[in-house]
């Protein structure tokens, strides 16, 4: 995650995202570099709108609540519905075992 913390801080701070400013942000921060994954960091952002994903995957979880909100509201009622059921078949049961004593 260092790595991914350390591209949005240089695109926040409009410096540019390559293998010198990441090692030096690593190094500050006390992180010991692996040269391979800065290279594999730079690599794959090389062709990243970092302002743009970072707005979506902002915007993504903000989307999502209404529909885990209401998807949680659907499921109360059904569970609720679940627990009477059960309640009611627990007397069902003795009521069977009360007619073997007669």
């Amino acid at each position: 995650m260092e790595y991914v913390y350390t591209a949005m801080l240089l695109h926040s701070a409009e410096n540019e995202i390559n293998e010198k400013n990441v090692g030096a942000v690593l190094k500050a921060a006390g992180v010991s570099a692996d040269d391979a994954r800065v290279k594999a960091l730079v690599a794959s952002l090389s062709d990243v709108d970092i302002g743009e994903a970072m707005s979506a995957a902002i915007a993504a979880p903000v989307a999502a609540a209404p529909a885990a909100a209401s998807a949680a509201a659907d499921a109360a009622p059904a569970e609720e519905a679940a627990a009477e059921e059960e309640e009611e078949d627990d007397g069902a049961g003795f009521e069977g075992l009360g007619s073997l004593f007669g």
